[in-house]
């Protein structure tokens, strides 16, 4: 049986990382273009997109922000471009739907369940910060969590798959949000293709160890059968032998300044493109086919580009 080419998703800037982590963190609509035409030339047929302030960076759940990159992504490349509905810590889930709902695109994400997403510890290892919102924001993940409730959940199903015909990457941080998942197919919320993304090394949610990738992955084969498109994100340090690991086992890959700030040990990726390279480069060299966006769109059942709201 032939292999199936890796799908490489690049998420481009997410809502964690704060500016002061790293100058090529994109930060305005214009760097947001920028970074995700490069990212889909250099193999990337999925970007996954947040919104930032561009005045200082903050995470924003503004549809006006959304719709200043969104049309001239659209334009300049054929990827399939989703959107987040996770937000970011503090907002409701009203404001983490009101850019999608605008937009109406091919996929969006989802989280499966709470966590706690700790990203306090950076705290620690940062001496200055660009702006006064950061080290609150950091510091509050100490005492709060990422709310992603059950019926958070039913309602993005319902928002946007039933109400949108959008798909879903079905972000995963612990093997119990599979089962939250398949409690939710139970009640026939939602039908396949299933896109799994299997987050690994985000403090609060499973550790990034290859026992854990294989536990999620076997889990994940009981509850929904062998037919199933399954990807991971690695934290940090982990994101490139994570997903070279995923790869190997037959899995897609993400990758993306989201995830992770470097591109080796002790070095800044200086873009977005460049961990597309990265991981493209391995990928082709272990004799691996790069996924392109049309692929994509017929191998999780999309509904297209020329159907979104944007």
């Amino acid at each position: 049986m032939a292999r199936k080419s890796v799908i490489i998703t690049c998420a481009i800037t997410g809502s964690l990382h704060t500016p002061s982590m790293s100058p090529y963190l994109p930060i305005t609509p214009d760097e947001i273009v920028a970074e995700s035409v490069a990212a889909a030339e250099a193999g990337a047929s999925i970007i996954h997109l947040h919104a930032r302030d561009p005045k200082d960076g903050r995470p924003s759940a503004d549809p006006a922000l959304f719709m200043e990159f969104l049309p001239r992504i659209k334009e300049q490349t054929n990827a399939v471009l989703n959107l987040t509905t996770g937000g970011a810590p503090g907002m409701s889930i009203d404001e983490r739907l009101a850019a999608p709902e605008r937009a109406s695109p091919e996929m969006t994400s989802l989280n499966m369940g709470a966590i706690n997403g700790g990203l306090f510890p950076a705290l620690d290892r940062m001496k200055e910060f660009k702006y006064d919102w950061e080290p609150k924001f950091l510091g509050g993940t100490k005492s709060g969590s990422f709310d992603n409730s059950f019926t958070n959940i039913e309602a993005i199903m319902k928002r946007m798959g039933q109400e949108h015909g959008a798909r879903f990457e079905f972000e995963c941080y612990d093997v119990g949000h599979l089962y939250n998942l398949a409690h939710m197919m139970d009640q026939k919320l939602y039908e396949g293709p299933l896109f799994l993304q299997f987050i690994l090394g985000v403090l609060g949610g499973i550790g990034a160890d290859l026992d854990n990738l294989v536990l999620m992955l076997r889990t994940a084969e009981r509850l929904f059968g062998q037919d199933f498109e399954w990807s991971v994100l690695a934290a940090g340090r982990h994101q490139m032998p994570m997903c070279t690991h995923n790869a190997l086992m037959g899995g897609n890959v993400r990758v993306g300044l989201e995830d992770s700030l470097s591109i080796a040990p002790g070095e800044l990726a200086r873009s977005n493109a460049d961990q597309v390279r990265k991981i493209r480069r391995i990928l082709e060299e272990l004799h691996y086919e790069i996924a392109t966006p049309d692929e994509v769109r017929q191998r999780l059942a999309l509904k297209g580009a020329d159907r979104v709201g944007f």
